[in-house]
């Protein structure tokens, strides 16, 4: 769809004589029945939609569902986690008659979505990562994310095996707890390879900055890491500038072993086909929508990229059991004995967090031998 087009409704729409103009303003009828059939559903991207890494996962997993009869598909990209992701889904309600939402980004859902949610309760809100609770907030909204901290967990035992320095890297956008799970997950696959291991961690402080990410990447080789993954929206400047120092990497959100054949190790990688799919099958049966959708690798929600030529063989051994026993459910990459880099115990001897977890869901630490601070 035509970007300008885009900006364009959202302007028509903000005026009492666009709305007048298309029946809206004091006809009665439900938005969606004054515009468009059923069965249109929305997807808000906070980057472009080839970033090779968070959007781009996502923009996969809508192309899923584009084949199927009855399904519709409006998608937006590049809106920033302000007022305009408001006026996104506006337009996508009144203009494209959409039912179902997905705005992706984390800062979408509060206040923007929630508001959005209050104002049309007819229309049914899922967000990405947030956290949903029964009788707080609205019976119309809702969230899904996956325990991709198994794949960083696995990410780290091939990052332990390679590397030489004992010194792996991570670069991180904010501490938020989903991403202190993955730097803490990542620290603690490598340790099960080498307990002396350690990882800095250094944050932007932004989803998507190009500069503050390359000079990260340069300053934790400059530190002597030797094996690098990240949390940020797109893991293109990290991957190709880590490799391009001779470090190895590690992906996030997507595949990018093309952009670093040689030094791509594997990467944790977001399967949001499965997920949105399940969400239109019931769309079409006319069944209630999840308030709360969780899964990881056992329940398709998150994949592996292949193994690099880099791999050695005692790290695909170590990799492919991890992996097993992963599938079978239940792995706990938290567990006691575990203090937090400041000395405090957050898991004691015999205590374990697996991956369905509430509390890992708002975790504020980051693990001894993690080399960094959340403030």
């Amino acid at each position: 769809m035509n970007p300008q087009f885009l900006i364009n409704r959202r302007r028509f729409l903000q005026t009492s004589a666009g709305g007048a103009a298309l029946g809206i303003v004091g006809s009665g009828l439900p938005l969606q029945s004054a515009l468009a059939a059923s069965g249109t559903i929305g997807f808000i991207y906070v980057g472009p939609k080839d970033d090779y890494g968070y959007n781009q996962a996502h923009v996969e997993g809508a192309a899923a569902l584009k084949s199927i009869e009855g399904i519709t598909i409006v998608e937006e990209e590049n809106v920033p986690e302000t007022v305009d992701v408001q006026k996104t889904m506006e337009s996508m309600i009144n203009l494209d008659g959409a039912t179902l939402l997905f705005p992706t980004s984390f800062g979408y859902f509060d206040p923007h979505m929630l508001a959005m949610a209050a104002k049309f309760p007819e229309v049914q809100f899922r967000h990405c990562g947030g956290m949903w609770t029964k009788g707080k907030h609205p019976k119309n909204t809702g969230s899904y994310f996956g325990y991709i901290g198994q794949g960083q967990y696995l990410n780290g035992i091939v990052a332990g095996h390679t590397s030489k320095s004992k010194k792996i890297g991570f670069v991180a956008a904010k501490p938020i707890p989903q991403v202190l799970l993955n730097i803490n997950s990542f620290l603690l696959g490598a340790r099960a390879v080498d307990p002396s291991i350690t990882c800095q961690v250094i944050f932007t402080g932004e989803w998507s900055l190009a500069v503050k990410e390359a000079e990260a990447t340069n300053a934790l080789v400059d530190q002597g890491a030797d094996v690098i993954t990240c949390h940020v929206d797109s893991p293109k400047v990290v991957v190709e500038t880590a490799a391009g120092r001779g470090a190895f990497v590690c992906g996030y959100h997507a595949n990018q072993s093309p952009l670093a054949p040689e030094k791509y190790l594997t990467g944790a990688e977001w399967n949001w086909a499965n997920v949105y799919k399940m969400y239109v099958e019931k769309l079409l049966a006319e069944e209630e929508l999840p308030n709360f959708t969780r899964g990881g690798l056992a329940d398709g929600f998150v994949k592996m990229s292949p193994l690099g030529p880099a791999v050695s063989e005692p790290a695909k051994k170590q990799f492919d059991a991890t992996l097993a026993e992963i599938m079978k459910g239940g792995f706990a990459v938290i567990k006691g004995p575990l203090k937090d880099n400041k000395g405090d115990v957050v898991a004691a001897e015999g205590q374990v967090f697996v991956e369905t977890a509430p509390e890992l869901e708002s975790m504020d630490y980051l693990v001894e031998g993690v080399v960094g601070s959340t403030s």
